[in-house]
């Protein structure tokens, strides 16, 4: 019975010392991680494919801002209109978790191609 609990607490002591070692080389294993990342492109575009507009918005409400945030091209009709904002909202409506800011600036642009027509 104590041969096993020699045998176990030698165990014990080897994980332990491995463990050690583990973390002890975890700082080279990250950093030469970050350069295997590095080779990759990082931009949005080429990782998911993304059509999505990459800034912020502007101060001023345009016709190319507001058919970004709308998804249409800057000539589309009313109903193209009506009908991306719609979809648009369902997805950010501040009452289903969306911001608030967000639901703003989607009615802004709306309203903005709106009077355009």
């Amino acid at each position: 019975m104590a041969s096993s609990a020699i045998v176990a607490g030698l165990g014990l002591a080897a994980v332990g010392f491995a463990g050690r070692m583990i973390l002890r080389s975890a700082p080279t294993v990250t950093t030469k991680f970050n350069e295997i990342l590095k080779q990759f492109p990082m931009d949005s575009e080429s990782l998911l494919g993304s059509r999505y507009y990459k800034g912020g918005f502007d101060a001023k409400m345009s016709k190319r801002e507001a058919s970004l945030i709308l998804g249409i091209s800057p000539t589309a009709n009313k109903i193209r209109i009506k009908e991306a904002h719609k979809r648009i909202m369902l997805a950010n409506h501040p009452d289903r978790g969306g911001s608030p800011y967000l639901a703003a600036k989607i009615n802004e642009a709306k309203d903005f191609m709106d009077n355009l027509k």
